[in-house]
């Protein structure tokens, strides 16, 4: 009669050896991360790009109505809505070829009157999965795009989708007429990032090579496209930060701000 060690029937079972799979590619992903090159930089101007949500509501024929008024203690510059970059401006490496999508979802958030994130850049092919986390239904849909038609997400329930052909895609609530989302479909995207509200981000590069580095906002591309070449090391982008809005539009908010124009209640 043969002898069974302990490690023998552990690996006899099931949960045992799947936890230990499991751990064994986490630390496999951990240990890829960490020999990564990043890419790190800093954004300037940003405070200046408007949401064209806010930029509608301000047309007297929309109705769009505020009972605010300016509090003269407070400097214009916090009186002028400003996007909220974590989740509105996504930052691109792109490639110089078309990379293959994810075998993972991307989760999208849908609560609170708004997505997480408001602009996403993905290769074609990568599914989404719209989340609901508000205590009442949506009905979300892809403008001119008939595969995502309107249709309710109830409390908690999710809808997928998946990236079509590459373009730029929009997508809006019938329930929510503020809510608004842009997908950019870009087959070179290699690696995305969100910045801190501070405008610090930093992207992971898995492979060496020659990229371009490319924000977004609102489904549009801001700022100059800037050659990062990664060899293995990091880059640092930080010293000359990437100004995602020209400098006439910054003098033209200067002077707006001087005359009092940066009010969001007029």
């Amino acid at each position: 009669m043969s002898r069974t060690t302990v490690r023998e029937k552990a690996l006899r079972k099931p949960g045992v050896w799947l936890g230990g799979l499991a751990l064994g590619l986490s630390l496999l992903s951990w240990a890829v991360e960490a020999h990564a090159a990043h890419v790190k930089g800093r954004l300037e101007g940003f405070r200046l790009l408007q949401n064209p949500v806010w930029a509608e509501s301000k047309n007297p024929d929309r109705q769009g109505y505020s009972f605010r008024e300016p509090v003269p203690t407070v400097r214009a510059e916090f009186r002028r809505p400003y996007p909220h970059i974590p989740k509105e401006l996504c930052v691109a490496l792109l490639a110089p070829a078309a990379q293959k999508p994810s075998g993972m979802a991307t989760l999208i958030r849908v609560g609170g009157g708004r997505t997480t994130p408001v602009t996403i850049v993905t290769v074609p092919g990568t599914k989404l999965v719209f989340q609901n986390t508000d205590p009442f239904k949506h009905r979300l849909y892809a403008v001119g795009y008939k595969t995502f038609s309107p249709a309710d997400t109830g409390k908690g329930a999710t809808r997928e989708w998946s990236v079509p052909e590459p373009g730029v895609y929009e997508i809006r609530d019938e329930l929510a007429p503020s809510l608004r989302m842009w997908i950019v479909s870009e087959p070179n995207t290699a690696a995305i990032a969100y910045p801190s509200m501070k405008g610090d981000f930093g992207i992971a590069v898995e492979t060496p090579g020659e990229y371009r580095l490319q924000a977004f906002f609102a489904g549009k591309k801001v700022g100059p496209e800037i050659p990062v070449k990664a060899e293995g090391g990091d880059v640092d982008l930080s010293k000359t930060p990437i100004k995602v809005v020209d400098e006439k539009a910054a003098q033209k908010a200067a002077k707006d701000d001087a005359e009092g124009g940066g009010d969001a209640s007029k």
